[in-house]
């Protein structure tokens, strides 16, 4: 090869290399898309760990990648800080939770509050889940504990359940919380119908992760699958606040 085609060549190669360095957004998303065209990526950005990006999909799930796109990994990130790992992925998924759950308007919840919350919980849930129907009763200890109870519906059996038709129900009655009552206590809800939030929480709750009910969300993002005594949950609770 001659010297002028050599140095068209080095070039060519500094020229690409330039714009890689400029511009790891473009690349990333291009190598993971050509992966998987749906992949619903939500912000590339660096990571802490030098020379590996942090890829963030809908719903908060983390990736990590090379600048060039072409090493990816799936998984836990950790810091060694003052001689323990902290959890950055862990972290990152809580905050991006967060920020989606308290972005909910509260009057598509269903809010059971003490006068003065010192937190809140959001719950994701079945009306004919045990667990939830025990985790509702426990409600008004959690109230006097000072933790405000915000749910979601989240209809394990999917959206042509008679569970998703109750939900609706307690959503567009006239007296939610007394509907949310009778519900969890298997009273019976009367029939209604309205403009209702139920499928999209539902997207929602699959969409960070949500696999079972009741999963609780606290105000950091952080998420507890399962039922928690009302005094632990309390504790838990507040203590994400910190």
């Amino acid at each position: 090869m001659s010297l002028t085609r050599i140095s068209i060549a080095l070039a060519l190669m500094l020229g690409s290399s330039v714009t890689l360095a400029a511009d790891p957004d473009q690349v990333i998303r291009q190598s993971l898309k050509s992966l998987d065209a749906s992949l619903p990526i939500e912000a590339i950005a660096e990571s802490p760990m030098p020379g590996v990006y942090q890829v963030q999909l809908e719903g908060g799930r983390q990736l990590y990648t090379s600048a060039d796109g072409q090493f990816l990994i799936q998984g836990y990130l950790f810091q060694v800080k003052d001689g323990k790992a902290v959890n950055l992925t862990e972290i990152e998924e809580s905050r991006a939770v967060a920020k989606q759950i308290n972005a909910i308007p509260a009057k598509e919840m269903v809010v059971f509050a003490p006068k003065a919350p010192k937190t809140h919980i959001t719950v994701f849930t079945d009306t004919d889940c045990g667990y939830c129907q025990k985790l509702h009763s426990e409600v008004p200890e959690l109230n006097r504990l000072g933790v405000e109870v915000r749910y979601v519906a989240f209809p394990r059996q999917g959206l042509n359940s008679p569970a998703a038709k109750e939900l609706v129900s307690v959503w567009c009655a006239k007296d939610q919380q007394d509907a949310m009552n009778r519900a969890k206590t298997r009273q019976g809800v009367a029939d209604a119908s309205c403009d209702n939030p139920v499928a999209k929480q539902y997207q929602l709750g699959q969409m960070i992760g949500v696999n079972g009910t009741p999963a609780i969300v606290l105000a950091n993002g952080k998420m507890i699958p399962g039922y928690q005594p009302a005094p632990q949950l309390a504790k838990i609770a507040l203590e994400s606040n910190d």
